[in-house]
């Protein structure tokens, strides 16, 4: 990498306002765009290693950050790739699963900050929430929605009944189907099917019968620390051109649910006292 990515970074990091990514003005400010900190925020990376890009002193960006900041900076995919390249890396191979957010895509999360949403891609990783949505289920032990539950003991504050969890199971490994027959060249997508294979029998059991799906809408009953229960429609969005997931949860108005996710929206996941 040379320094041209630190000083490319730099510019686009400097001609986006706090206001174009849902943030605050945050007091006087020497110039317009957004802040070291706040980069660093929105990407999920250290200030510290923000200032190390752009300097030139940190020269081996991963994919995985590369990609973190191309969404946080809101870039399109001729300047994410142009990212890419100016850190020494492949671009996604079109046969892999996209985990890129378009501009109009992260707009649209923006704007629905009293609605809990998040976005994975097609093999269920998560690519982003927000914050109402983190504060509904806590941050999760694993990224990946199906590993966590068929690996890593599933999902603290739902609750299923049998025929729900069925019917959640098939979905999820009907819908990874699916993916692994539109990706095959994507190696993690196929770590991911082998070390689920080999360390959930159930999932082994869903995948050997073969059966394609999708996952859809639902009912969820999430059963909140500090809020009590909720009972939120849980719906699926398909963004156009791409195989990302948006998941928004959703109350019916006027009932007690929508009151708690509203109350919930105030205080976060913090215990009311």
């Amino acid at each position: 990498m040379t320094a041209e990515f630190g000083r490319t970074m730099r510019t686009w990091r400097e001609r986006i306002t706090p206001a174009e990514v849902g943030l605050p003005p945050g007091g006087r400010r020497r110039a317009p765009g957004l802040r070291r900190e706040e980069l660093g925020l929105l990407a999920g990376i250290s200030v510290d290693y923000i200032v190390r890009l752009e300097q030139g002193r940190a020269t081996a960006p991963s994919a995985q950050v590369v990609e973190a900041l191309a969404r946080a900076l809101r870039l399109d995919s001729c300047s994410r790739d142009l990212l890419f390249r100016l850190a020494g890396l492949a671009l996604p191979s079109p046969g892999t699963v996209s985990a890129h957010l378009t501009p109009g895509v992260q707009r649209l999360l923006d704007r629905m900050s009293g609605t809990p949403v998040s976005v994975h891609d097609a093999a269920w990783n998560l690519v982003t929430a927000n914050d109402l949505y983190r504060a509904l289920f806590g941050d999760p032990s694993d990224r990946n929605v199906i590993r966590q539950y068929f690996v890593g003991g599933g999902f603290e504050r739902v609750r299923h009944t049998p025929e729900q969890a069925a019917s959640f199971e098939s979905a999820m490994v009907g819908d990874l189907l699916t993916a692994s027959a539109r990706y095959p060249a994507d190696r993690g997508l196929r770590e991911l099917i082998t070390d689920l294979r080999a360390e959930s029998s159930r999932f082994a059991e869903l995948w050997d019968s073969g059966r394609a799906g999708v996952h859809e809408s639902s009912c969820k009953t999430i059963e909140h620390p500090v809020v009590g229960s909720l009972y939120l429609d849980c719906d699926v969005l398909s963004v156009p051109c791409s195989d990302l997931r948006i998941v928004a949860y959703t109350a019916q108005p006027g009932s007690a649910s929508e009151s708690r996710l509203a109350l919930l929206a105030v205080v976060g996941d913090q215990a009311l006292i």
